[in-house]
């Protein structure tokens, strides 16, 4: 007698093949948790360096330098760069919110370029350059830590 044997295979639809996907690659294209977050950061940094840029822009009596400072620039020339960079950033970070890893590599990039661009911005605005290193490196470390969230 011929015995006829099924396969009988149980599936759970929640849960998906993870071995063919890159551990970086979200199931949506929008982006989520860190990632979030430092699209916001990166859009409002971007805009506060837009006004710093434009007020740099504005005259030289807005901003006090300090004597005998080891990077002195032109403020003329560091309200443009930042008036550049800060539109960059702005785009930079709205391209986040698509998911896209080219818009994080893009976020690190322009992170680390803010965080050069405020150290020598240093002697105008101490305060507010060491706040805006901080939060560079905040933006950094959330668009290179692990996507656990696309895992849900």
């Amino acid at each position: 007698m011929a015995s006829h044997a099924t396969d009988t295979r149980h599936t759970d639809s929640r849960r998906t093949d993870q071995r063919h996907t890159a551990p970086w690659a979200a199931e949506s294209r929008w982006a989520t948790g860190w990632t979030a977050v430092a699209a916001v950061l990166m859009i409002l940094g971007g805009i506060m360096a837009i006004f710093q840029g434009i007020s740099a822009l504005a005259g030289d009596d807005v901003f006090v330098a300090t004597e005998n400072f080891t990077y002195e620039f032109s403020l003329t020339g560091w309200g443009w760069l930042h008036l550049a960079l800060g539109i960059v950033v702005a785009l930079a970070g709205l391209a986040l919110f698509t998911g896209a890893l080219w818009a994080r590599a893009v976020g690190i990039v322009l992170a680390g370029l803010g965080m050069v661009a405020n150290f020598v911005w240093l002697p105008h605005a101490p305060v507010w350059a060491i706040v805006l290193i901080i939060v560079h490196g905040f933006i950094i470390w959330a668009l290179c830590v692990p996507r656990h969230e696309a895992q849900a």
